[in-house]
């Protein structure tokens, strides 16, 4: 069985068919990136809860600190493949730790 595109999208107009999948490409890497965002900054909020709670001793602190600004980073990078391009915002709201930008060379 073969399939055909409406008669809309056949002929001349063959343009439109392809500029109708591009968008609907776009649509679905729009929908991806937008999910990839939230999953990082939910790894990097939950890692900034750890540090702020954490009780134990220096070298676990360390380690903690560098597993959190790990994700920070990630998180800062995947807004910006979305187009945000500033942090400040998200550095004030989260209370994003000195010791965390530091490492981020942000500071």
């Amino acid at each position: 069985m073969t399939l055909r595109p409406p008669s809309g999208y056949s002929g001349s107009s063959s343009g439109l068919l392809a500029e109708a999948m591009f968008d609907a490409l776009g649509h679905e890497v729009l929908a991806e990136k937008a999910a990839a965002l939230g999953r990082a900054g939910e790894r990097a909020e939950k890692a900034l809860l750890r540090l702020k709670n954490h009780t134990g001793d220096e070298a676990d602190r360390a380690k903690l600190l560098k597993e959190t600004a790990g994700f920070v980073y990630a998180w800062f990078i995947q807004r910006e493949l979305c187009g945000f391009r500033r942090h400040d915002a998200v550095i004030r709201d989260l209370q994003i730790p000195r010791e965390v930008l530091v490492r981020l060379g942000a500071a």
